[in-house]
């Protein structure tokens, strides 16, 4: 075998005598150039060459298992999911016993057993099932595999908290990179640019100049344009606060339908959303979506239309009139119309010796780009939602034991019975019940944390990561008091505003605000469901009364 082929990815492919040569003839044709594919007869033997890859340090990518494999087919997947848990799994099944197939499948399929079962190949150009392969290579290269090409270069000595953001904000945005030593070729190369005492990370891409002291926020604003660039002048039909499905959505239909739309977030495409490792109950996708890959679709689409996307940008106030004007921490933008659709922020946990290691272990959010790191490790996800049950599962294709910590009495009593059914299969995920996290510390790192449940004594136990999804606080500091909220500080709209705040006696159009030309939608608005598809739905619709809410006044 030659070096190349050696480090080549691999697929790995259990067969039977009647499907070896069609498995065999699909993916040597299509991928061996990228990777390294083996098929092989019984499971046996199947087990035994995934040891060895993985003892050889290898990766395997994808496993795909003939489901007429003597009954085995699932116990075979369930042996090498915990072999490599990181890996794709796929059950491939004759056509001849497709139907009676499904009857086994399908529940094994809502329990994650799998990732999904395709009809093996009876001829050439069956772009469906290549279609569903190339997306489970696509998303175990962006979540398990490094990128063999790095846009991006981060110099750092380990030390540096900003680097976690500013990684996952790349990955967020699609854009691979690399991490050096400051003592590397790179680093050296980068420092001499910038000075020898310039202050870490350093960030270097496309050309531009090295960014010295790096954040998230300032890469983002770095590469990714300026608001200024549109000029003094500019006046924006539709001005949309907020990158996240609502603000998206709202995004590719407004600029498709005429308007001109500008989009500002502080932080990366896609919102809490764009976190998510999996989403699997999203309409159109039913082999499921990562929240990056949605995001990035969305904001491609977008662009597309000629939407403008500030990232790196937060707003920072809302002055209303005939043109609202919003300013953001560089300028101030005009709009005719304003969405509001900012959506929430995690709420902070409070212990001051956590929120220290902020970066350095303990990590707001899912933080996907940290995963690949606790391989080995023993990490806790403290909350109790769809997105904590996300990062959980994600994180246990790296970690060796992976705790969901919750105050309620169980999962199911906020989280979607996929997700728990799902988390219930895998021996590496435990739950902790009626708990709390009130300490933790470490050493320039996370090392320890402690737990507490009702009327008990703290717990303490070994940490290597900590990964906070505490539920919803709304993002929307920065609005005036001409736009009503709630008492948890969510943005009211329609029928929901107080009737003393109606408009000659009407109320506002149900995703407008207490100002006129002013709208929410998404999770930032007061009684919404607080999830991605409703999130997308009201920024589409919020665009029709955006147009209603700019079209002339008849005579």
């Amino acid at each position: 075998m030659t070096e190349s082929a050696r480090q080549k990815p691999v697929i790995l492919l259990a067969a039977t005598a009647d499907s070896r040569d069609v498995l065999e003839d699909e993916f040597r044709s299509r991928y061996s150039r990228d990777y390294d594919v083996r098929t092989l007869l019984g499971p046996e033997v199947v087990v035994d060459e995934a040891v060895s890859l993985l003892d050889d340090g290898r990766q395997i990518a994808l496993l795909g298992v003939d489901h007429a494999l003597d009954g085995s087919a699932l116990d075979l997947v369930d042996e090498l999911r915990r072999l490599s848990p990181s890996s794709r799994r796929v059950v491939l099944v004759p056509a001849g016993t497709f139907q009676a197939a499904l009857e086994v499948l399908r529940p094994a399929l809502a329990v994650g057993r799998l990732d999904t079962y395709l009809l093996i190949p009876q001829g050439p150009r069956d772009e469906e099932f290549h279609t569903a392969i190339t997306e489970y290579l696509s998303e175990w290269a962006t979540t398990t595999s490094r990128p063999e090409v790095a846009g991006v270069r981060i110099v750092d000595d380990g030390t540096q908290p900003a680097v976690a953001g500013i990684r996952d904000f790349l990955d967020r945005m699609g854009s691979p990179w690399s991490r050096y030593r400051p003592d590397s070729p790179v680093g050296r190369e980068l420092l001499d640019e910038v000075g020898d005492d310039a202050p870490l990370p350093l960030v270097s891409a496309y050309g531009r100049p090295t960014i010295a002291g790096a954040t998230d926020r300032l890469v983002a604003s770095a590469y990714y344009g300026s608001p200024r660039d549109l000029g003094d002048d500019y006046v924006a039909d539709l001005l949309i606060v907020g990158a996240g499905p609502a603000g998206l959505a709202a995004a590719v239909y407004g600029a498709s339908e005429g308007l001109r739309t500008v989009v500002l977030d502080p932080e990366a495409v896609g919102g809490q959303a764009g976190t998510s490792s999996m989403i699997r109950n999203y309409l159109g996708f039913p082999r499921g979506v990562s929240g990056m890959r949605l995001a990035f679709r969305a904001r491609l689409q977008a662009t597309r239309f000629g939407a403008r996307i500030f990232t790196g940008r937060a707003a920072t106030g809302l002055t209303p009139g005939t043109l609202h004007e919003v300013a953001y921490d560089d300028g101030v933008l005009r709009a005719r119309a304003v969405l509001v659709a900012c959506g929430v922020r995690y709420r902070r946990l409070g212990v001051p010796s956590l929120e220290r290691l902020v970066g350095t272990g303990v990590h707001y959010g899912a933080a996907t780009s940290v995963a690949r790191e606790m391989e080995g490790r023993d990490v806790f996800v403290v909350g109790g939602g769809n997105s904590a049950g996300q990062a959980a599962l994600h994180l246990a294709r790296f970690a060796r034991s992976v705790t969901i910590v919750v105050r309620r009495a169980s999962l199911s009593e906020t989280m979607s019975a996929y997700l728990v059914d799902e988390i219930a299969t895998h021996d590496d995920i435990s739950v902790r019940v009626g708990s709390r996290v009130v300490d933790g510390d470490g050493e320039g790192h996370l090392e320890w944390i402690a737990l507490q449940g009702a009327g008990g004594e703290p717990e303490r136990l070994p940490a290597d990561g900590l990964f906070l999804l505490l539920g919803a606080e709304p993002e929307c500091d920065w609005l005036p008091d001409d736009v009503a909220r709630d008492e948890r500080g969510f943005v009211l709209t329609g029928r929901d505003i107080p009737r003393d705040r109606w408009r000659d006696g009407l109320p506002p159009a149900p995703l407008e605000t207490t100002v006129p030309g002013v709208f929410a939608a998404g999770d930032v608005r007061a009684g919404s469901m607080k999830r991605v598809a409703s999130a997308s739905g009201e920024g589409a619709g919020a665009v029709a009364q955006v147009h209603a809410h700019l079209a002339p006044v008849p005579d």
